[in-house]
């Protein structure tokens, strides 16, 4: 037997990404009290069996580790106690072990000569083995086994229960009058230092100067009582001695920290920053500076919202939103290619059986999670996470598919969220929305694709017929040639009076209108100022998308500078939850009825990383994993431009001016695409050679 690779903790898949997720998603405060998320929380198996069969030439040593209680049993007989090193004959075994945990997930690090544990594992929470009168073991072939999950933690004695984000010290670029300015939008913990005296200490966190000097309402804050050489926090009631410094037990969002004292001082304040390590691997550059310091500015928010999870925002929510985080999938396609980050993003949100409701109990945010797993697919190649992820696909599905009317269309149920957007204007969200089928649609061709892929075809099948019957009934519904437009919605077998944006530039993107339909949605609904105006980067990233689609990468440019770069032109040092550029004042900084309840930087805010990696560098997989991919470079009014896209196989460089392009890159069979119409050519891209057109 060959030797394999080395070995790393491994435990059922999901267990530890739910997990990890419950710590994280229970941190939100709101004004100093504890604010949990509003869904059903899961929890991991408390119980897993893990197996191998293996095939040994000679003796070897095994030693072991695990976070719970277990046994070992070898070819059916345990072995005594709980052995960290025991040595396995030479011949073949099959070796299951057992871990218990209730605290943490159990997990499992095994590591001898050939035999370590990886991925090819198999796991079960419940092995149905039981022993008849006779003393005869069951038949256990009824057992569902998945294939392990495992990250990064490759050293035994790391352990996974142990993870935490990275630190890093920082201090204020400026004081004054007890508001410290820390220079930028950060994420971490406020450190105070040379407390002295016995008293009161309040602090208050703002993304603006204005919130945080504004102590009855902004978002969060910190309360703390002196006495005796110790620090109360009152949120918490926790005790500490003082010492040289005191470390706010909480992480926070702010730019700004100020601090009133009383009966005490404090000389001064300082933090630690709190990130996930993410490396840039995608860099776009051009001419236009305030477009650089637009992709500077969003490849920023992504980090600060790149945590254990893809997260919306850091001073609210803190939380891991579907919606929010199919976006940050494709953002980070393009910035990162941070795959492990997809995956476990992809795992908290699905949870656990039974399901109760939609993910986050938003409808949209359902079909988005179906979505973007073939997506995830799309880009990495990663045949073994489907495998893993489409039992949990199925069981969605299902609960979907029992929610559906006599048309076979979602409508909201109760206890159903009905989101779409954060509209400028009362939206009716009853009957049957053109945006929800839309997206149903959309999910149905999905899982119909991965169960092709995953070998399932019957269910492949049946999920695609379902997608085609649904899509038959889309235009018929919905479609007015009146309006030139979808429509928004139908109530009792009517149409609805109403055209938003959403449902028109959606059938754009996913192919569901033919040309003629396109060209007269661009112009009676997408480049139409009569109809309500999008205010959030959530949804101008699809708007924006579709106009690409449609080759408009002029006005897109256009679009890219007025919206992002009015936030930039307003301070912004990372990207808002929303940005209406008629508001001024106060009314910028507020939200859901609260002064200072806009986030401040959200991930959704940070669309232009995708739109410029993707529609102007120009670089799509057209096959799983970048095996195929094509480059189609589109300047879009810039003079020149230039950048690189990460893949599984390295990055694809791409620059251009107005008198030629020049792509390499690492791997993959690629192809330039230049021109329209019939001035398109298509240049094959050869690995690592440069390729130089003259346009």
């Amino acid at each position: 037997m060959a030797t394999t690779s080395k070995a790393t903790w491994i435990w059922y898949p999901g267990d530890y990404e739910i997990w990890l997720g419950n710590k994280m998603n229970n941190r939100r405060t709101d004004r100093g009290a504890y604010f949990p998320p509003f869904w059903k929380q899961d929890s991991h198996y408390v119980t897993v069996e893990f197996s191998k069969a293996v095939n040994l030439d000679e003796d070897e040593t095994l030693t072991m580790a695990t976070e719970g209680d277990y046994n070992v049993k070898i070819d059916g007989k345990m072995l005594f106690g709980m052995p960290k090193q025991f040595v396995l004959p030479a011949g073949s075994h099959n070796i299951n072990i057992k871990v218990h945990n209730q605290a943490t997930p159990p997990t499992l690090y095994v590591s001898g000569k050939t035999v370590k544990t990886d991925e090819t594992w198999n796991v079960t929470f419940e092995d149905k083995e039981w022993i008849d009168e006779s003393g005869k073991a069951s038949d256990t072939s009824s057992t569902v086994y998945m294939k392990a999950g495992r990250w990064n933690f490759d050293d035994m004695n790391i352990l996974p229960s142990d993870f935490k984000l990275n630190r890093r010290h920082e201090t204020a670029v400026s004081r004054e009058n007890g508001l410290y300015d820390f220079g930028r939008e950060t994420f971490g913990f406020a450190i105070l230092h040379g407390i002295q005296g016995e008293g009161a200490i309040d602090i208050y966190y703002g993304e603006s100067a204005e919130e945080a000097s504004d102590k009855e309402h902004c978002e969060t804050l910190d309360k703390l009582v002196v006495k005796d050489g110790k620090i109360t926090d009152l949120a918490t009631n926790k005790t500490t001695n003082i010492g040289d410094a005191y470390t706010l037990g909480n992480s926070k969002a702010f730019r700004y920290i100020y601090i009133e004292a009383t009966g005490c001082t404090v000389a001064d304040v300082s933090m630690d920053y709190e990130y996930m390590l993410e490396t840039e691997h995608g860099t776009f550059r051009c001419n236009d500076e305030e477009l650089n310091k637009i992709w500077e500015v969003g490849a920023y928010t992504m980090q600060l919202t790149s945590r254990e999870f893809f997260i919306d925002g850091i001073k609210r929510d803190r939380w891991v939103w579907s919606g929010d985080a199919s976006q940050s999938y494709l953002m980070n396609f393009y910035l990162f290619n941070d795959n492990e980050m997809v995956k476990r993003t992809t795992w908290l949100l699905a949870g656990k059986a039974p399901i109760t409701s939609h993910i986050n109990t938003i409808m949209d945010y359902t079909f988005y999670w179906f979505n973007s797993i073939y997506d995830y697919y799309l880009y990495s190649g990663d045949r073994h996470f489907l495998s893993q992820i489409y039992p949990t696909m199925q069981t969605y599905m299902a609960y979907v598919l029992g929610r559906t009317d006599e048309d076979g269309m979602v409508q909201g149920l109760p206890g159903d969220w009905v989101f779409v957007d954060w509209a400028d204007k009362p939206m009716d969200k009853h009957g049957q929305l053109a945006f929800e089928q839309i997206l149903f649609r959309k999910s149905l061709e999905s899982i119909a694709a991965v169960a092709g892929i995953v070998g399932d075809d019957d269910s492949s099948a049946k999920y695609q017929e379902l997608a085609d019957k649904l899509g038959e009934k889309l235009l018929p519904y919905f479609w007015s040639e009146d309006k030139q437009a979808l429509m928004h919605n139908r109530k009792d077998g009517k149409q609805g009076n109403d055209v938003f944006r959403y449902p028109n530039m959606f059938a754009i993107m996913y192919g569901y209108l033919d040309k003629e339909k396109q060209e007269a949605v661009k112009h009676s609904v997408i480049l139409n100022d009569e109809v309500l105006r999008i205010t959030t980067p959530y949804m101008r990233f699809y708007e924006l998308e579709a106009l690409c689609m449609l080759g408009e990468q002029d006005q897109v440019m256009k679009e890219i500078k007025a919206y992002w770069g009015g936030m930039l032109h307003e301070g912004a040092t990372s990207f808002w939850e929303k940005y209406n550029p008629d508001e001024h004042g106060s009314d910028k900084l507020a939200m859901y009825g609260r002064p200072y309840g806009k986030s401040l930087c959200h991930a959704w805010g940070a669309s232009p990383i995708y739109l410029l990696g993707r529609y102007y560098l120009g670089v799509e997989p057209v096959k799983p994993g970048f095996e195929e991919y094509t480059v189609r470079p589109t300047l879009g009014g810039l003079e020149w431009m230039e950048g690189n896209v990460p893949t599984p196989f390295g990055t694809v460089y791409v620059k251009m001016d107005k008198t030629s392009v020049t792509v390499k890159a690492d791997g993959g069979r690629g192809t330039l695409i230049v021109g329209r119409g019939e001035n398109e050519k298509h240049i094959e891209i050869q690995p690592g050679k440069e390729t130089t057109v003259n346009l």
